[in-house]
């Protein structure tokens, strides 16, 4: 992973460019460790003003104190975002990543809601305002576990793909069977309707807005529910399979790199570069 996301967004080979890389983009070394410390707790702290302001007595009492905070959050991740483009030897493949643009989603409604009037006819600013939650997605760039978790469910998305399609046949054919057995008189006005009342009964839901009425009903809709109970550890148990396989199969690859031939991967321990011999960083 350390070698593809290399590939992809251009290493500098040297000068202040790299050692900001380094900084930046690798998580293994002590800089980097402090780097992803200090930005997961703005992100945090960030996520808290948001969630604050949204809380009507809070934001009016606090009203010009979260509107500087938020300054201070938008200005600090715009200067990140600006560090990561110059870091690096292809800023357009970063800008049109998924982390690129994530980071720009973290800054954009701030000055969206700056520059555009406060007319509900053209929008309405406070959905601007919230769109700053999606700032929690910054998150998965600096955790580990995050990447690992998103390594197994693309590893398992096709064993995933086929449980939800025999997930969707089953709710379609019971709720074309309850459709059948109820009727309209008791709430099953149509196959869809039935449908959404199997997956609501199936994921052991159970809104209790359309419920059977007849003996042979309630007998489906008992199967189903403990049906459910079983497909519901299906996805969990395909994930896990997945991340246990990746543990036993290779140590995580890592993001600490030699400044002299530009080799990743070196270990956390490492003194010398296992390629050309020469002394990483700490």
């Amino acid at each position: 992973m350390a070698d593809s996301i290399t590939d992809q967004l251009g290493k500098p080979l040297g000068g202040w460019r790299l050692r900001l890389y380094t900084i930046i983009f690798e998580a293994d070394t002590r800089a980097g460790r402090r780097f992803d410390q200090w930005l997961i707790a703005i992100i945090l702290t960030s996520i808290a003003v948001v969630v604050l302001d949204s809380v009507h007595a809070i934001g009016v009492r606090y009203d010009a104190l979260f509107e500087v905070l938020e300054w201070c959050f938008t200005i600090a991740f715009t200067l990140e975002y600006l560090a990561r483009l110059a870091c690096v030897r292809h800023p357009l493949r970063y800008a049109l990543s998924f982390f690129g643009l994530v980071d720009l989603l973290a800054i954009v409604p701030t000055y969206l809601a700056l520059l555009v009037p406060e007319i509900h006819a053209l929008i309405d600013v406070r959905v601007l305002r919230l769109l700053r939650v999606f700032r929690i997605f910054k998150l998965t760039a600096y955790v580990a576990e995050y990447q690992t978790l998103g390594r197994a469910l693309s590893a398992s998305r096709r064993k995933i793909m086929v449980f939800l399609s025999a997930v969707l046949m089953v709710v379609l054919i019971m709720g074309t069977v309850m459709y059948v057995v109820e009727g309209p008189d008791n709430g099953f006005t149509s196959i869809p309707t039935a449908t959404y009342w199997a997956v609501t009964t199936m994921t052991t839901v159970g809104f209790g807005d359309i419920t059977p009425k007849t003996d042979l009903g309630r007998l489906i809709a008992s199967m189903m529910m403990l049906m459910g109970w079983g497909i519901l550890a299906v996805p969990t148990g395909i994930v896990t399979a997945e991340m246990a396989a990746m543990r036993r199969a290779a140590p995580e690859p890592t993001t600490r790199t030699c400044h002299e031939c530009l080799t990743e991967g070196q270990t956390l321990e490492a003194s010398f570069c296992f390629h050309c011999g020469a002394r990483l960083p700490q």
